[in-house]
């Protein structure tokens, strides 16, 4: 498989390696991205794969809750300057009102409920905005949590959007400690919540990666496999402390985890506090922005 400049970028914005390294990796690889992050990792070289992949599109995400419905959406638009417009602004705070509403069961259904307010359907509504603000909008996503307590959580005016749900117990009002642990999945975006949710394939994946670094380590390579296997399992926790929400350490006390602040927290109040379910909307997540060329578009037009 031919191995592209664009596709050296790509997996240097991924991993944070050098682009000779990339090159090399892609090759060994034959082009696959995937088993070239998993090449560079063996060799030590990528701490971790970011896995989302370049954030590019524009847009909103939005966390609220309605009548004791939590809604998070995420609507794309073009521009980051769409993405700020009052009228934008508005028709996605209507389109989690349909959400918190009309309980879509998925995307389509949402799409064909009426918008709130309106005679019209989501999908009609966002072709009225198309024509309106003449940029092309979509509806990408959405999550709902109808019970239990859900906490929403906006980050710098729309770019990431979070809602926690918690079991609450004893009458408190958890909402500060839902909106701390908010903000640590906003600023930290834990791959698990729990370690309990780290599947077998993954902590597999894990120990094979571990052990391939330790065999291309002449320090470690010699030594018994029983002493691998132990530092393999150290390892494992400190996994677990980076990409798992309730074992990592609270961002504004690093003393403890963010569930030892969390159940310290609902002590405090007289009552206890249960992490059910989060999401977590990045604006154009995964999504590849188109490259613009703004040269040749001034010559196509200078023609």
């Amino acid at each position: 498989m031919a191995i592209t400049a664009q596709d050296v970028k790509n997996l240097r914005e991924m991993t944070g390696v050098g682009m000779m390294d990339c090159k090399k990796a892609l090759a060994a690889s034959d082009g696959d991205m995937d088993k070239a992050i998993e090449w560079l990792r063996e060799k030590g070289l990528a701490a971790s794969a970011k896995k989302a992949g370049r954030i590019a599109a524009e847009g909103m995400a939005y966390s609220c809750v309605i009548d004791g419905v939590g809604v998070v959406v995420e609507v794309n638009a073009e521009t980051d300057f769409v993405g700020k417009n009052e009228k934008f602004v508005d028709f996605v705070k209507g389109v989690a009102a349909t959400v918190a509403a009309c309980a879509p069961a998925d995307l389509d259904a949402l799409m064909e409920c009426k918008y709130n307010g309106t005679d019209l359907t989501v999908t009609q509504q966002q072709q009225e905005m198309v024509l309106v603000i003449g940029e092309n909008i979509k509806v990408r996503r959405f999550a709902r949590f109808a019970d239990g307590v859900s906490v929403p959580y906006i980050h710098a005016g729309g770019k990431i959007g979070v809602m926690v749900n918690l079991e609450v117990t004893g009458g408190i009002d958890a909402t500060e400690i839902g909106k701390d642990m908010a903000m640590q999945i906003a600023a930290l975006n834990p791959r698990f919540l729990d370690k309990s949710q780290v599947t077998q394939e993954v902590l597999d994946e894990e120990k094979k990666i571990l052990l391939a670094q330790m065999a291309n380590d002449p320090k470690m390579a010699n030594k018994p496999d029983k002493v691998k296997e132990n530092i393999v399992a150290g390892k494992l926790n400190k996994f677990y402390a980076e990409n798992c929400l309730l074992q990592q350490a609270f961002v504004k006390d690093g003393d403890v985890t963010v569930e030892q602040y969390m159940n310290a927290a609902a002590k405090n109040l007289g009552g206890t506090v249960t992490l059910k379910d989060a999401v977590r909307f990045e604006k154009g997540e995964g999504i590849e922005k188109k490259q613009e060329n703004f040269a040749e578009e001034i010559a196509k037009l200078a023609k």
